[in-house]
């Protein structure tokens, strides 16, 4: 099992930035990837950005590309995503999810194929 708590939401302004952080416990997660995900009101769940624990390699949603940056800290165990120059559509519950997934990061971003999940923080971007 992997336990995953997401922190860092909250309202803002269009054009402002925030960093989202997700902290893992549970399992040693060298082999898993870390994924962030967002659903918006009425929406389909969406890739935001995926990172391999181990390896480093990173998949960003083609939308979110430059603006969006994905990290980890290894000795926190905590993933972050540092969101920049955010729009009222970044609005939506951002989600962090684990699981291993091998080495190809096109696989990354499908959230079906994740197992364990946050429970999410809410952003918000007001006009």
């Amino acid at each position: 099992q992997v336990q995953l708590v997401e922190s860092g939401g909250g309202l803002v302004q269009a054009g402002g930035s925030l960093r989202l952080s997700c902290a893992a416990s549970g399992r040693t997660l060298s082999p898993y990837v870390m994924g962030w995900f967002r659903q918006a009101p009425g929406k389909e769940r969406e890739i935001v950005a995926a990172i391999h624990w181990s390896i480093g390699d990173t998949y960003y949603a083609e939308s979110m590309k430059g603006r969006v940056t994905i990290s980890r800290d290894n000795a926190k165990n905590t993933v972050y995503l540092q969101m920049n120059s955010l729009k009222p559509e970044d609005t939506a519950v951002y989600y962090c999810a684990a699981d291993i997934l091998g080495r190809i990061p096109t696989y990354w971003a499908v959230p079906g194929r994740y197992n364990y999940w946050g429970q999410g923080t809410q952003v918000t971007v007001s006009s």
